[in-house]
């Protein structure tokens, strides 16, 4: 453990500020009966609808198993509709997704934001998310390689 790498201890301090963000914000957002996960999904299919269920999963954070578990939800729950046109299949809100996205969305983007707010200047917000803007396009171009 001693040996890690500058690069290896962002990555851990990343990843644990990922999870815990995410366990807080799965708190935070049971006041409007999602999670951080459906949030995302929801977030994802309101962007890019129509979408289909494989270009959703590549957007997400959940596995193409998760996603399409968590689709059927949605889908019961009356937030998300999926239409057959031919061979595929899209996704689209329902107007009752679309109110419950629009309810949590400011919410839940005050309540990420404090991360930043709280702690940084707003200097340094602008320098981390230029550094983790060059990291991201980084591991993307590694994900176009394969």
């Amino acid at each position: 453990m001693k040996n890690n790498t500058l690069g290896s201890l962002i990555w851990l301090r990343i990843t644990r500020f990922t999870h815990q963000s995410n366990l807080l914000s799965n708190e935070f957002l049971k006041q409007f009966d999602i999670t951080t996960a459906q949030f995302d999904v929801l977030m994802q299919i309101s962007t890019y609808e129509p979408i289909t269920q494989s270009e959703l999963a590549k957007k997400v954070t959940v596995t193409q198993g998760g996603i399409s578990r968590m689709l059927t939800r949605l889908e019961k729950d009356g937030l998300i509709k999926r239409k057959q046109d031919w061979k595929i299949k899209t996704i689209s809100l329902t107007n009752k997704g679309r109110e419950k996205l629009i309810n949590a969305f400011d919410a839940q983007l005050a309540f990420q934001s404090s991360f930043f707010e709280e702690s940084l200047t707003e200097e340094e917000q602008k320098t981390l998310y230029s550094l983790m803007s060059r990291v991201q396009k980084n591991s993307e171009m590694k994900m176009s390689d394969r």
